[in-house]
This record gives C-alpha cells, structure tokens and sequence, in this order.
C-alpha cells in the first residue's frame, strides 16, 4: 500500500517488567520499583514510574539508581513470566492484523491499513487494542496511531504514560519542530554530536536546513534524515521473521575463576536455553559459547550438534566442550560473562516413540511440567544448585 494510504498502529507496554511486578505483587503498586541485575555491574532493565521520578532510567547501572533512589525495591528479571505475558500480548495483535512488527516482548508496529473496511476507523481499532490488553493481562499499554512509523512511535511516547494519541500527516512539522534532534529515529550520539557542532539542535532546524550544507555535516544520510524530520517515512511494518537464534548469558559481580563453577553456570543457561526452545517447539543444531574476559574482551566459540535438537544434555555437552578447549588455551582463564546460544532451527524430526531415552528426553519432559506448573527454577539438575549461592 502507498506510504500516503497506510494507517500504521504503535503499542508500547508502560514500564513492562516493573508493572508485571506490580501486578503480581500488589504491595508494590504505587512504589518505586526497579527491575535489572542487582549486583555492581547491574544494570536497570526497566523501572515503574514512581522510580524516574528520582532520575533512574533504563540501561542505567543499578549502582547509580541506587545512589539516586535509596529506598526502591531492586528485583532481579523474571524472564519466563515476561514472555508469557508477551505472548498473550502479542495475540491481541494478530487478532486485528497478520502485519506485526515485534521490536521486543513489550513493543510492536501493527500495519491495520487492511483491517479499516472491516473494523472500523483507526482509533476504534486502536482502543480495541487497549482495551483488550488491559483486559487479558491487567497491564496498561501506550497505543500510538499515525500514518508512517515515525509518527506512531512518537504519538505513543508523547502520550505515555496510559497513552492514547494519533497523530496526522499536516501535524507533523508543529510535533517535531521543537524536540531535540537525539529524538529522531536513526540518530545515535555520534550523528547528534555532528549536527550539533553544525549549529543542529532541534528536529525543526534540521528540517529547515540547507540540502547541500547537511550533506557536509552528514553525507549520504543527510536526504534520509531530513525526510524524517519532516515527518515522511517510508518504511513499512515488516512481520517478524523465524526465530533466528535462542539465548541466554551471565554477567558476573566478581570475575568467575574456577572452571567447575564455570561448567555449572553453563548448564544453567543451557537449561534455560532448551526450555525456551522446547516451548516454542523448535530444535537447532548450531550451538555457540560466548566467553567475555575481563574488562571487555569477548570470545565465541561454535559447533554443530548431530541432529537438530532442544535437549539440555546435548546441548550442554557441545558447550561444556567448547568451555573446555577455550579454558586450556588461557593462560590466567577469568570470566566476567558466560553465555549460550542454539541456533540453526529447521524441520522437527519425527520422534521415535520406541526410542530409548539416552539424551535425556523423558528428564526434559518431566522437568517441563513442573517447572510450568511451579514456576521456573522449581526443579533444575543437581549442577546447578551451586551457582545459586551467587544469585
């Protein structure tokens, strides 16, 4: 559909994995709740908005909000919960168009072009959405309505939190005149460092200035740029492809030194790792280490399984190798960041039920029921527990 045409739909969750929290635990309503590594190399994930009222924001090291909000309440993550919520979500969406463009668990682009005729105007359908969210989950999302993304993501952001706001295309130079430039879509630091060495600080100056003089300051993105600050935008809602890769990985307060710990940690994240996959019934083959030292000194380490597979004994035992050979190839082995991944995904092999359980399956199974009837963690394999004393 012409860019002109098309009624584009942005959903951001407010505050996902603190109002998950909150939602969970009623006590912590109305409270300033942080959501991110604990330790000091922690970072922020995610804080309810009682929380910013003190400054703290996302990515920020959790030692800092600390000295900002003393008297917060610091959770770890809870991943598992989060994507179940997201799930739920994320089918709110597809109820309304098969064009959904997810940009995480907690945000999305929706293309409802093609849904008007049959559900109404894109407001109508943009409640709906709400709406809905809210009464399938209990949680509050930003919805955005515009007719390019650019103007969806920025009616959502403006109006959060609890937002609800559409911006039209003739209202597009008056809502971006005046935000600084660090706004725009694709400027990162280093392209808001030049435009303000230029003199370019706000989105209405950039959109008001001379072709050849930005091409200067910018070269080839300068034409991209300057259509953005006008409010056009080309790009369309792409649905979200396969599953490329699955993973998980630690960060550690202290720098990790000895190899058995090491070895359970990464059968941690294995377990991890192969629940995520089992549940979404895929099975790779590709199974990649990655091995950070300290300060920032990162190592990959790849291998292929026999056959695709979301087994934690198969997948641990690539891994475990390839721990092994990088372990013996350092003189002084230290790790600050251990993690890994499945990848590689293709056709689910037909499972022989006369198989004998060699790798673990029927230990999966079991594993997969409890944990879901429980919750994640309650049943985990005996190599695990020792890593749960640096939780």
């Amino acid at each position: 559909m012409p860019a002109a045409e098309r009624s584009i739909i942005h959903v951001d969750m407010d505050a996902f994995y603190a109002a998950v929290e909150q939602l969970d635990r009623p006590e912590l309503r109305g409270k300033a709740v942080i959501v991110g590594g604990l330790g000091p190399r922690g970072v922020v994930s995610t804080c309810s908005y009682e929380a910013r009222r003190y400054g703290v924001r996302s990515a920020m090291p959790t030692v800092q909000a600390r000295r900002l909000c003393p008297e917060g309440i610091y959770l770890v993550p809870r991943p598992a919960r989060y994507e179940a919520l997201s799930e739920q979500v994320f089918e709110v969406f597809h109820q309304v168009t098969p064009q959904v463009e997810g940009l995480s668990l907690d945000e999305a682009f929706l293309d409802v072009s093609a849904s008007l005729r049959l559900l109404g105007t894109v407001e109508e359908i943009g409640r709906w959405i709400k709406q809905a969210i809210h009464e399938r989950t209990g949680l509050i999302a930003s919805v955005g309505m515009g007719p390019n993304k650019l103007l969806a993501k920025l009616a959502s952001e403006i109006s959060k939190p609890d937002g609800f706001l559409r911006l039209r295309a003739g209202e597009a130079a008056t809502r971006l005149a005046p935000l600084p430039v660090g706004r725009l879509w694709t400027v990162g630091k280093v392209t808001e460092q030049a435009l303000h060495r230029h003199g370019i600080r706000t989105i209405g100056e950039l959109a008001a200035c001379d072709p050849a003089r930005l091409t200067r300051a910018l070269g080839r993105q300068a034409a991209m740029l300057q259509a953005l600050a006008r409010g056009e935008d080309e790009r369309a809602v792409e649905p979200v492809r396969a599953e490329q890769s699955i993973g998980a990985e630690h960060t550690f307060d202290t720098d990790l030194e000895q190899r058995v710990l090491a070895e359970s940690w990464l059968l941690r994240q294995c377990e991890r790792v192969a629940a995520r996959a089992r549940a979404r019934d895929l099975r790779g083959i590709t199974v990649t280490v990655k091995l950070r030292e300290p300060p920032f000194v990162t190592y990959t380490r790849q291998a292929q399984l026999g056959a695709p597979s979301a087994s934690v004994t198969e997948i641990y035992e690539v891994a475990r190798r390839l721990l092994s050979l990088w372990w013996q190839t350092q003189s002084r082995p230290r790790l600050r960041l251990l993690g890994v991944s499945l990848s590689g995904f293709g056709t689910r092999p037909q499972e022989d039920m006369f198989a004998v359980d060699s790798k673990g399956v029927a230990t999966d199974q079991v594993q997969d029921r409890i944990n879901l009837r429980f919750g994640t963690g309650s049943l985990v394999r005996a190599g695990i527990l020792r890593t749960r004393k640096q939780d």
